[in-house]
């Protein structure tokens, strides 16, 4: 039987003193409310309620355990309200995990927007380069690179695609030399994010043609803020993603290189822990997000082979 009910029975019982009362009250018929009755007495191994023909009374036992009843029901109660207003409305601490230059860049600037909609909630940023576990961790939402999340608690909703971008500075091309196809990487050494799928080798396509061409590294970091400062600085060639270096394409500060091929692009998803019930804030946060990305058109500037003709971000 159900606990649950079963109490609400003593309760009502308590309430109305009657049994048809106790069953009205909790919409069952009268014989279901006095089997629940029966067995919680029968699981309690002891007599909760003196029956007699006008009205039924609790026994002393029936009193001391209604009294913890009472309160546990009310707890109960609380829960379910605190947990339906938190459905409701956005409330709480929200913990958002990115990447730096995608949290500098693309979460920092929009904050101030979905505070001003949604006051009630905190924000906690958490910029790393590492993709950290979310439960562990206990972030709410995570922005992420890749396809697909390998741990199947894990749901993802697409942000946005960004082409992954070969540039240098028009310095670094005066000094070295134009690069005009994909062997020619072998005399300039490159600057390598050391978390990139296949870091010392870049798979080309072009049309029908494919392309492997390994690279030699001429400096290596796990932060894509320090390869582009050294790139603009016109230490050498880099790869990041457009999302990153759209601005310093847009004003000429880095020239984008192959343009007539092609390197795998990347998705940019939002990931969070799979739930019947999403919390608000992390909905909200989510279809923020999506609705601003949409509103730009990020991913179309970030597709795009002519910088120019998009804009700035």
């Amino acid at each position: 039987m159900d606990r649950w009910t079963e109490m609400e029975v003593l309760v009502q019982i308590a309430e109305t003193g009657t049994l048809s009362g106790a069953a009205d009250a909790l919409g069952l018929s009268t014989s279901s409310a006095s089997r629940y009755l029966a067995s919680l007495e029968d699981r309690l191994g002891a007599s909760l309620v003196m029956r007699n023909t006008r009205r039924l009374q609790l026994t002393e036992a029936g009193r001391a355990y209604l009294a913890r009843v009472r309160a546990t029901l009310a707890q109960l109660a609380d829960a379910d309200a605190a947990v339906g207003a938190d459905t409701a409305e956005p409330r709480g601490v929200l913990r958002v995990s990115a990447s730096v230059p995608f949290a500098v860049r693309h979460i920092a600037p929009l904050l101030r927007g979905f505070t001003e909609r949604h006051p009630q909630v905190t924000l906690q940023i958490v910029a790393s380069n590492r993709y950290v576990d979310l439960i562990d961790s206990q972030i709410d939402v995570a922005v992420r690179n890749r396809e697909f999340e390998p741990d199947s608690a894990i749901t993802i909703r697409r942000l946005a695609r960004t082409r992954r971008v070969l540039a240098a500075s028009p310095a670094y091309l005066l000094a070295h030399g134009a690069i005009t196809h994909p062997h020619d990487l072998v005399a300039h050494p490159m600057l390598v994010y050391s978390h990139a799928n296949s870091p010392h080798e870049l798979r080309f396509e072009r049309g029908d043609d494919t392309l492997a061409q390994p690279v030699r590294c001429l400096l290596e970091s796990d932060d894509a803020d320090v390869l582009r400062a050294a790139a603009l600085s016109g230490l050498g060639p880099l790869v990041l993603p457009a999302y990153i270096l759209h601005d310093d394409l847009h004003r000429g500060a880095l020239v984008p290189l192959l343009s007539d091929w092609s390197l795998p692009s990347l998705t940019i998803n939002l990931a969070y822990v799979s739930r019947r019930h999403v919390p608000a804030k992390v909905r909200c946060f989510i279809d923020f997000m999506c609705e601003v990305f949409e509103r730009e058109d990020f991913e179309a500037r970030w597709l795009a082979r002519d910088v120019a003709a998009v804009g700035a971000a």
